[in-house]
């Protein structure tokens, strides 16, 4: 008999490309998620993954597995909401992704609260993360990147910019528009769960900038206080920057990020009936 937490490993290996990334999305240890997939394999009587020390690949079988995989894990959780919800209709459970603004999150989850009979559940992973939530019926909506998303029911939020930034006072923040070539000499900070992290790092690798990193982090927090310490500076979407902190557009560096909200369509008339995507599109553009 194939058990839950089986299907689970597999879903999670297949959504992280590795056992490493599926243990750490399973909170559990990778020698679990590997007996457990083994266990999987010698109970379906087939090979589900190819693996090598990059990646790991469906085979044929494997393939064949997923789909149902999916189907019985979002009717489990569907189960398992029917029973442990005292209201499911006003049960809402929102995905966020981490490289949103504090302040912005934060008068969204007001917003929600706000609403009589509403309860809120907030569910917070790295951007690349947000799609496994909804497929597997972790959350009702997502807000976050839209990268992606074309596939789903979504709501544009809003469109901005990545910039350099730098603390207030900094030789370059008198600047109407920088270029890499003034960037030879500075320090700069990576943000390592930036969603455009690697169109970044190959602007600046083609345009011959290799920088003394000075910090790097996941807490776009930390980042901000780097900033603002005089550590380095780093390129940010612009709704993240804080007080004490500058940004100046960079020449060259057309990139962007739509920020909005992804729902599949068969809870899209629960969301719109309880007013979520409303009131969450009204809190956004509010704390813009």
């Amino acid at each position: 008999m194939i058990e839950r937490h089986l299907l689970r490993y597999f879903l999670a290996v297949v959504d992280t490309g590795t056992f490493s990334g599926a243990a750490s999305l399973c909170r559990v240890s990778q020698p679990t998620v590997s007996s457990g997939i083994a266990r999987l394999e010698h109970v379906a009587g087939q090979v589900l993954f190819n693996r090598s020390n990059r990646r790991v690949e469906l085979t044929a079988a494997g393939a064949r597995l997923l789909p149902h995989a999916r189907r019985i894990e979002n009717e489990f959780a569907e189960a398992q909401r029917s029973v442990t919800e005292i209201d499911p209709a006003t049960v809402v459970r929102l995905g966020v992704a981490s490289t949103l603004a504090t302040g912005m999150v934060e008068r969204v989850a007001a917003a929600l609260l706000a609403k009589p009979g509403l309860q809120l559940e907030v569910v917070e992973r790295r951007p690349g993360e947000m799609a496994t939530l909804l497929d597997r019926g972790r959350v009702d909506l997502v807000m976050g990147p839209l990268d992606g998303a074309a596939s789903r029911r979504h709501v544009t939020l809003f469109h901005e910019p990545f910039e350099l930034v730098m603390r207030e006072g900094h030789h370059l923040a008198g600047a109407d528009l920088l270029r890499c070539d003034d960037l030879m000499d500075e320090a700069m900070l990576v943000r390592r769960q930036c969603e455009a992290l690697p169109q970044v790092s190959r602007f600046f690798t083609a345009r011959g900038v290799r920088p003394f990193m000075a910090a790097r982090s996941q807490s776009e927090e930390r980042i901000a206080g780097y900033v603002r310490a005089g550590l380095g500076l780093t390129v940010m979407p612009r709704s993240l920057i804080e007080p004490g902190i500058v940004a100046r557009p960079l020449a060259g560096l057309e990139l962007e990020r739509t920020v909005g909200l992804t729902f599949d369509a068969d809870g899209e008339g629960r969301l719109t009936r309880a007013g979520v995507i409303e009131t969450i599109a009204q809190a956004v553009a509010q704390h813009g």
